[in-house]
């Protein structure tokens, strides 16, 4: 009885019951665009982020750079002698330089592994390769930032190479800088290297801990036409390239990447690390396994993937604070105006019924079957509102994922030796930490689906139908048999 009364209730009613399910499924489709997006956001910056630092890190552990001396300019310093005063010499010479940090015991990244909550640590070394070439006559370069004199010419080597000055003679130079990371082969799964995809030849194999192999990034490839097979010099020593890196966005987090082993040799660093890339065992508690870490390991930096998050600027935070706050609270504000009007309505679509619930009175319907039979209409009318709901908010998703719009990342320094890298010339080393100036990246956002949004929009459904239902059947076990007498629907 319950269900054909149901039935032909709601196709006699079906305005009615269209208006309200209209209602609540406005709501609903707005609480699942606003979260869609919301999830979009969330993954455009884990994008950035992984792009720091690479897949699977949660942290990393450092030591802040000491300020230079008194008098230091905290710039490398190159000498050269000609062997004949006279005559020009050409003269080249590189100097290897720990990027961005002191330098951590490697034992350190054992302690770290040690901790509770830590699933995994690794260690990597970051340095910076200046290598100058060109004539000069007796006398010393200094990198000042100034430019050549006696007759010499402005240095090559790219834009935004340093420049540098010859005192006690004229030259004529180039100098060209890059970015060397010394990677863990044994455990490749943590360290930037990850956020980066072999699009040529291989990584690293474990075994190579000591081999001179190197895998270079695709941009500087380019630029200095490298290839598989080829071989780059750095202080001396020949690398053969195994690989070609590709980062997944943004920057790579270094030029080349070689071996641990190789690069504390090259930077006279024996047993030293730069940073320490820890996963933790559980998201969840990522906080505890940072205090333990700074309350363990002392004078060391740890850093979080929620500290970077925090640096993160430009459009893509606007609009991540817009979706998170405005739109929140709109959606709350839409439902709540949605719940209330569905409710009114159905609670004046029982006044007009006053004839048919009071005649069922007197015919024996007691008010618990008649408040039961008034919420069960407006349970169904929730349901209703829920799949239109769901409808439209698919569709809206839909449609933001299809146009993709562009949100740009604006990665800057969050000081305290946390700051985001922000550039391959850059004075600071891959991951946390870098001093460089900001860098835009590009992030295409979208929309994507939940099932865990769509249980959400189901159960807003079944909520609207209640709250409505609570209306209607409040109104309805007011009424008394008398009352067919002296109403009309």
């Amino acid at each position: 009885m319950f269900f054909t009364y149901l039935r032909r209730e709601l196709r006699r009613r079906r305005k009615a019951a269209l208006v309200v399910a209209s209602g609540l499924a406005l709501g609903i489709a707005l609480v699942i665009i606003v979260s869609s997006v919301s999830s979009g956001m969330s993954k455009a910056q884990d994008k950035v982020l992984e792009s720091l630092y690479g897949l699977g890190t949660d942290m990393t552990v450092t030591k802040a750079a000491t300020a230079p001396k008194s008098g230091s300019t905290g710039r490398p310093k190159f000498e050269f002698d000609a062997k004949d005063s006279d005559d020009d010499a050409t003269q080249s010479t590189d100097r290897v330089m720990v990027q961005g940090f002191q330098t951590l015991a490697s034992s350190t990244v054992d302690k770290v592994g040690k901790q509770d909550g830590v699933a995994g640590a690794v260690g990597g070394l970051s340095l910076s390769v200046m290598k100058v070439d060109g004539q000069f006559k007796r006398g010393e370069f200094k990198q000042e930032g100034g430019t050549s004199q006696g007759g010499g010419r402005g240095p090559g080597g790219g834009s935004g190479q340093p420049q540098g000055e010859v005192r006690g003679g004229g030259a004529s130079f180039d100098v060209n800088s890059y970015t060397v990371y010394g990677t863990d082969v044994t455990q490749q799964d943590l360290g930037p290297l990850t956020s980066s995809k072999i699009t040529s030849g291989r990584t690293f194999k474990t075994t190579e801990t000591n081999a001179k192999v190197a895998v270079v990034d695709s941009a500087y490839a380019k630029e200095k036409t490298l290839s598989t097979g080829k071989t780059v010099t750095v202080h001396g020593t020949k690398f053969t390239i195994v690989g070609v890196s590709t980062a997944d966005s943004g920057d790579a987090a270094a030029n080349l990447y070689i071996p641990l082993q190789q690069a504390q040799t090259l930077s006279d660093s024996k047993n030293k690390v730069t940073t320490v890339y820890v996963k933790a065992a559980d998201s969840q508690k990522i906080d505890s396994v940072k205090s333990a870490i700074q309350k363990n390991i002392s004078g060391t930096t740890v850093t979080t993937s929620a500290d970077l998050a925090d640096t993160v600027s430009g459009s893509l935070s606007t609009a991540s604070d817009l979706a998170a706050g405005v739109g929140k609270w709109l959606s709350i504000a839409v439902l709540v105006a949605a719940f209330l009007v569905a409710g009114l309505l159905t609670s004046s679509a029982v006044s007009r019924r006053v004839r048919e619930f009071g005649t069922l009175k007197a015919l024996g319907w007691k008010s618990g079957r008649v408040t039961r039979q008034v919420i069960g209409e407006a349970l169904v009318n929730g349901l209703i509102g829920g799949v239109l709901g769901i409808g439209i908010g698919l569709a809206g998703a839909y449609a933001v994922t299809a146009v993709s719009p562009t949100l740009t990342a604006e990665l800057g320094s969050s000081g305290g030796g946390g700051g985001m890298r922000g550039g391959m010339m850059g004075g600071g080393g891959p991951g946390f930490g870098r001093q460089s100036a900001s860098k835009a990246l590009d992030i295409a956002l979208t929309a994507p689906v939940s099932l865990s949004i769509i249980l959400i929009a189901v159960a807003l459904a079944v909520a609207g139908g209640l709250i409505a239902g609570a209306f209607g059947g409040w109104r309805a076990s007011r009424l008394r048999p008398a009352d067919a007498l002296r109403r009309v629907e």
